[in-house]
């Protein structure tokens, strides 16, 4: 029973492992300062992605504010480059755009193959800097 109990857990933990290796980065890039609280449509940030998944044949792409998450700054949703670069500009967005101060925002990116989910990642950064 002990040897089964071992086998489940180096399953599940080698499962969860796979999982956490899709990562991604990001970098703001060159979008007009906005310290309105109104977004402008903008070019997205440029993303390196690590450990996406074998079979991933899109990445889907979210903006959430934290401190502000009802508001919905979109996405996109973007063909799989087999560099794990994503240059600045592959889809529009709304950009980050905080009335006082700085926000701090997270980018997820959902891994599919077609409409089932891989893997997700998450990078967040405060905005402004």
């Amino acid at each position: 029973m002990r040897l089964v109990s071992l086998s489940i857990a180096a399953l599940l933990f080698s499962v969860s492992t796979a999982a956490a290796e899709f990562t991604i980065s990001f970098e703001w890039g060159d979008i007009p300062n906005c310290r309105s609280g109104n977004s402008n449509v903008v070019g997205s940030p440029a993303f390196v992605l690590s450990g996406v998944p074998a079979g991933t044949t899109s990445i889907e792409f979210l903006l959430k504010d934290r401190n502000n998450p009802r508001f919905d700054h979109g996405g996109g949703r973007v063909k799989v480059g087999s560099d794990g670069q994503l240059p600045f500009g592959a889809f529009k967005y709304l950009s980050p755009c905080p009335p006082r101060g700085s926000n701090t925002y997270v980018w997820t990116a959902t891994a599919r193959a077609n409409k089932k989910v891989l893997a997700r990642a998450t990078a967040s950064r405060k905005y402004p800097e």
